[in-house]
């Protein structure tokens, strides 16, 4: 088809890389002055706005009309590519393009390469049912060893009738050079990930439940730290990045660790120490690559998200002593304190008690705020919180 209307069909990796194309001749030696041949590489961060590399970003079918191209040397040419999702991996792992002179593609030609690009797909979904139907086999052979049965990207195969566990486990990119790895799953209990055939096995812990974390931040009082039965000493400095790690449960690398904690003028080298220092002391509950936490979390203002969301602001003024690390200086903790603190005053003036108000004016910010201390002193002139709400007004 490409061949006898003058276009060519070219088709490329998921980083916009040609690997193959075919079609009319004179248009390939003209597609070749323009690098539109095998190895070159059409991702928008190499060559800008094009068919197959604003295809590949924005995950849907596009056609890209002679001056929409950012390079003028590509306005004589017009594009339609689709991109090619594994059903297995969810990625985005190649695009089909049909690409023409200006004057000779249609437009229309979008529909063409989108209907491609499915057909494509429902080959690899069919690839993937038949290595499923393969594992399970497999792991239906194992009588009497109970597991969940994963897919080499981490696909829930079997095994969880439920869907407790939801359609993927998030296994990391070295997965498979961990034997016996230990995994707290989404409902949080600890299973073991084994290889198994071409994919895994997730396999109850025989061992007990690991440590839990607790962490006391919260307050005009000194950071502390529990894991296990053992009280830990913490700096500031490592109880900032407890606190960001616990806030971002899905890791962060030592670069974002260092933004977060000092803005433009952080140096990961830094945070690397730190993290060394603190893996001292807490050993394998800190994972690398990204650094996150590996055991149960319980963080006082984590709680507080919970009693915020459930509106519970007699709960809540007896959870909240004060600002979280009131003297860290880290620009994501400042956000998250001050974003606490207008919630928790927020929610106590709205619902709070007087006792939740008297509770909340203990602490740092709560005894001089003016609305608050407004509330007290309306209170009988016999009730003694009254009448140091108003001694403080007028002081």
């Amino acid at each position: 088809m490409s061949d006898g209307t003058g276009h060519i069909m070219i088709v490329t990796d998921g980083d916009g890389r040609v690997l193959w194309r075919d079609g009319n001749h004179s248009t390939m030696r003209r597609a070749d002055t323009v690098g539109l041949a095998d190895g070159h590489q059409w991702a928008e961060h190499s060559v800008g706005t094009n068919g197959i590399g604003t295809a590949l970003a924005t995950g849907r079918p596009v056609h890209v009309y002679s001056e929409e191209h950012l390079m003028r040397v590509l306005h004589v040419w017009s594009c339609s590519a689709a991109p090619v999702t594994d059903p297995d991996s969810g990625l985005v792992v190649g695009c089909v393009d049909v690409s023409g002179t200006a004057r000779s593609l249609h437009p229309a030609t979008v529909a063409l390469v989108a209907a491609t690009a499915k057909l494509a797909e429902t080959q690899l979904a069919l690839r993937m049912h038949e290595r499923d139907e393969r594992l399970r086999r497999r792991y239906e052979s194992l009588r009497g060893r109970p597991g969940i049965l994963l897919s080499a990207t981490g696909r829930v195969i079997s095994g969880d009738p439920a869907g407790d566990l939801g359609e993927r486990v998030h296994l990391g990119a070295r997965a498979a050079h961990f034997t016996g790895r230990r995994m707290i799953l989404r409902d949080g209990t600890v299973a073991l990930l084994e290889p198994f055939s071409d994919g895994f096995l997730l396999r109850p812990s025989p061992s007990t439940a690991p440590p839990v974390l607790t962490l006391s931040f919260l307050g005009e009082g000194a950071p502390s730290a529990t894991y296990g039965d053992h009280d830990r000493p913490l700096s500031l400095r490592h109880a900032e990045i407890l606190t960001l790690l616990a806030l971002h449960p899905h890791g962060l690398t030592a670069e974002q660790l260092s933004f977060h904690l000092y803005g433009d003028v952080g140096n990961p080298v830094t945070i690397r120490a730190e993290i060394h220092r603190l893996r001292t002391q807490l050993g394998q509950a800190i994972a690398a690559k990204p650094y996150r936490l590996t055991c149960p979390v319980e963080a006082d203002f984590l709680a507080l998200h919970r009693l915020l969301a459930a509106h519970d602001a007699a709960s809540l003024a007896r959870a909240y002593p004060g600002p979280l690390l009131p003297r860290s200086e880290s620009p994501e903790i400042r956000r998250e304190r001050d974003e606490l603190e207008a919630q928790v005053r927020a929610c106590l003036l709205r619902q709070g008690s007087p006792e939740d108000l008297w509770a909340y004016a203990q602490t740092c910010n709560g005894r001089d705020d003016y609305e608050v201390l407004e509330r007290l002193a309306a209170l009988p002139p016999t009730d003694p919180r009254s009448a140091v709400a108003r001694s403080r007004l007028l002081s």
